[in-house]
């Protein structure tokens, strides 16, 4: 396997490096099974992807208007349709879960947890606050089990950080807006807990372009018109 390591600024930085990372390095093949089966994509054997000041607005990508492509997401989707999503147990009509379901309360508990250890110890050390999307029953009733898998979190120097893992992921549209989302969720929780905001390192085995993308990702690296 090929393991990719990025060191990024900024979340629109991240998500630019990524898909050179794709285009240059990513296995294209035809989906045999789960979602978009029948199409093709690229897809990296694993990427781990440190960005150093993901708070730095703006969070969402902004492709130049020369290049004449729309941008994958904007701040209107995030606030208003994707942050809550990741924020509130509210399932719209047709589906099976969201990760507010999973995450809201975890999310709580770590708030109060963080607070309870600085009151009794005056720091923040601790490797129990993780957040877990699904369980195993996922994998034996769901046909599309959730991508976002996993959020750990650690305080350090003052700042909250992210750690986090997506079994799949679609880098041209999906990754803008998820980490968008997420990262006014650690804004959030920093605020709740008193600390600052801080970095973030995501992971995935399953960082793709869907075939639809890939003209879209050669002409945003100006390597197609």
């Amino acid at each position: 396997m090929k393991v990719i390591t990025l060191k990024c600024t900024t979340l629109e930085d991240a998500w630019f490096q990524a898909i050179a990372a794709v285009v240059e390095y990513g296995r294209e093949f035809k989906i045999d099974h789960g979602s978009y089966a029948g199409q093709k994509r690229k897809e990296l054997d694993y990427i781990t992807i440190h960005i150093v000041c993901p708070g730095v607005r703006p969070i969402v990508p902004t492709i130049p208007p020369h290049y004449g492509l729309p941008n994958p997401t904007d701040m209107r989707y995030v606030e208003e349709d994707y942050f809550p999503y990741v924020m509130e147990d509210i399932k719209k009509p047709g589906e099976y879960y969201t990760y507010g379901q999973y995450l809201k309360p975890q999310r709580e508990r770590i708030i109060q947890r963080y607070k309870k250890i600085f009151k009794e110890t005056g720091g923040y050390r601790s490797n129990q606050e993780h957040m877990l999307v699904g369980d195993y029953k996922d994998h034996l009733d769901m046909a599309d089990p959730p991508c976002l898998r996993s959020i750990d979190t650690r305080i350090q120097d003052g700042r909250l950080h992210f750690f986090i893992y997506f079994r799949s992921w679609d880098l041209w549209a999906g990754f803008p807006s998820n980490l968008a989302a997420l990262q006014l969720m650690k804004e959030y929780m920093a605020n709740e807990i008193g600390v600052d905001d801080g970095e973030m390192i995501v992971a995935s085995k399953g960082l793709h372009i869907y075939d639809y993308a890939f003209k879209l990702a050669e002409i945003r690296l100006g390597k197609s018109k």
